[in-house]
């Protein structure tokens, strides 16, 4: 690349990222929301197919059971407490246990990267893939040429496969009257 002022650089990473973020915000915003909808279908499955929907299910039995025995505890001390004034409550409901909410994020998680691995498969996360792919192409231009007209005809050549014009006819424009 010859030595193109910095503010030309900045100036077409500048159009790249206005042209292409939007198109990928939007493609990721799909992508998202099948990923959101295929994890939850999951979850399930997972757990079914490795066996841990019935240890899932002892643990929600034994957590019922646990939070029923704390109210009753808390019940039991509290009109103890009531009872004689010099008693006071004495707490600690921090646990370093694994509790039924630590598997189901570990299920969650596990899900969330078999749903990436589909997503690359489907029509919307190819695309993303390929919005990317050209973003970086187009970036790649504008560091390996040193020409304006090069860059610019490299770039519209480029960014036309997706619906992107770079180079703009101005001549059908009219001209604003005074």
């Amino acid at each position: 690349m010859s030595n193109m002022p910095k503010y030309k650089v900045e100036h077409y990473e500048s159009k790249i990222r206005r042209h292409f973020n939007p198109l990928i915000e939007e493609q990721e915003l799909l992508v998202k929301q099948f990923k959101t909808d295929a994890t939850k279908r999951i979850v399930g499955k997972l757990a079914k197919k490795m066996g841990a929907d019935k240890i899932m299910d002892a643990f929600k039995k034994a957590e019922d059971q646990m939070k029923k025995a704390r109210q009753d505890a808390k019940t039991f001390f509290t009109k103890k407490v009531k009872q004689d004034d010099k008693k006071t409550l004495n707490y600690n409901m921090k646990s370093e246990e694994i509790d039924l909410k630590d598997c189901e994020e570990q299920l969650q998680d596990w899900a969330k990267t078999l749903v990436d691995r589909e997503l690359r498969r489907r029509p919307e996360g190819q695309q993303l893939a390929q919005l990317e792919s050209v973003k970086q192409k187009a970036m790649d231009i504008v560091y390996e040429n040193g020409d304006d007209l090069a860059i610019a005809k490299a770039l519209d050549t480029c960014t036309k496969k997706i619906g992107i014009t770079w180079v703009v006819d101005t001549s059908k424009i009219k001209q604003i009257s005074a």
